[in-house]
Formats: structure tokens, sequence, C-alpha cells
């Protein structure tokens, strides 16, 4: 599966933007599906990841409560919905998907699309 991110940009602290990631093939709803971030000089975190379905969903402590994931199986697109952002939150975010379509996982991504970039300014 070939994954392409988009929908980063600049914003101030307190906005909102919404990430998608459009996925190619006919078997998306066969992959969980996850939002990973790495901002300048740090390793790449999880953020949210969501089931095959749509049923099961999970989520990074910075983010919970700011941040959702959700998924349009029919349009093969996976969307970040980031509310109340904060400076913390720039990074390069990238998507990625796993075959393991009955849960959220954190880990096990296959396939990664190219990052789109979100900078928070304070």
């Amino acid at each position: 599966v070939q994954l392409q991110a988009s929908g980063g940009g600049l914003v101030q602290a307190g906005a909102s933007l919404r990430l998608s990631c459009a996925a190619s093939g006919r078997t998306f709803g066969s992959y969980a599906m996850g939002w990973f971030r790495q901002a300048p000089g740090k390793e790449r975190d999880f953020v949210a990841a969501v089931s095959g379905w749509g049923g099961a969903t999970d989520y990074a402590d910075s983010v919970k409560g700011r941040f959702t994931i959700s998924r349009h199986n029919a349009k093969n697109t996976v969307y970040l919905q980031m509310n109340s952002l904060k400076s913390e939150d720039t990074a390069l975010y990238y998507c990625a998907a796993a075959d393991m379509p009955a849960t959220a996982p954190r880990t096990g991504y296959k396939y990664w699309g190219q990052g789109t970039q979100v900078t928070v300014s304070s």
C-alpha cells in the first residue's frame, strides 16, 4: 500500500489542523492505520492509531483529548484532527499502515508515507 499525507502547515498555538492520509489499493480496511511524528533531533513517536474498521483507537497521552483519528474506508483515507495545538506539537507527521486490522497498534507498522510538516508558533 502507498500512503500520501497532506494537510500540514504553520498555525498559531490554540489553532486546529486536519491531516489526511490517502492510501492506494482496494484493501484499505485490511490495515490498521497510525499517525506518528518526529520533531527535530528527536525520535519518531506514536501519536494515534485506528483499527481497520474504526472500532478501536489509541492515543499518546500527550495528545489525548486534543487529537482525533478517524478513517473513511470508502475514500481510502485516514484523518488526524488536531485541536488546541501547542508549540510542542511541532513536528513532521507521518501516516503508516499495519497488517493488524483488528487492533489499533503502536508498533508493527510496515508501510509509511512521506511526512507532512506541522509548525505551531507560540
